[in-house]
């Protein structure tokens, strides 16, 4: 008798900017120490999920998060890979949750970085849904 192999469940690593919450982290995880980014955060955002371009600001993003119902305020943790605002600028700031309460984002330090808080920075607005973000 042959002895058939056990069923496992396989788990693909996610890519870089695959799309994926996962890829979304995996994105600012290899650009750790990285200023190219300085002041371009919503951009580093939207690259980490594969796209570039949707939105002029992270305040933008965040008040298009608001309009659609995708804003979340009650002060949950975050889930993997969504977007995390703060009102810290006339543009807003935007980073990307890592799921257990911290934050990938430029200006950590002065690069992209790691954050074991939303509180890293200043007025905290709340978090939208981890996806690739569009207009629509």
């Amino acid at each position: 008798m042959i002895a058939q192999p056990a069923s496992q469940a396989v788990q693909v690593a996610a890519a870089p900017g695959d799309g994926t919450a996962q890829g979304a982290i995996e994105w600012y995880k290899a650009r750790i120490g990285d200023t190219s980014y300085q002041g371009l955060c919503e951009k580093a955002a939207e690259n980490a999920w594969g796209t570039t371009g949707v939105w002029p600001s992270a305040i933008a993003h965040w008040n298009a998060a608001k309009s659609a119902g995708k804003a979340h305020t009650d002060g949950s943790t975050p889930p993997k890979g969504a977007f995390v605002y703060w009102n810290i600028s006339q543009y807003g700031h935007v980073g990307i949750a890592d799921g257990n309460g911290g934050i990938y984002a430029s200006s950590i330090g002065g690069a992209i970085g790691h954050a074991d808080s939303v509180s890293y920075f200043n007025n905290y607005l709340g978090w939208s849904d981890p996806q690739v973000p569009s207009r629509g």
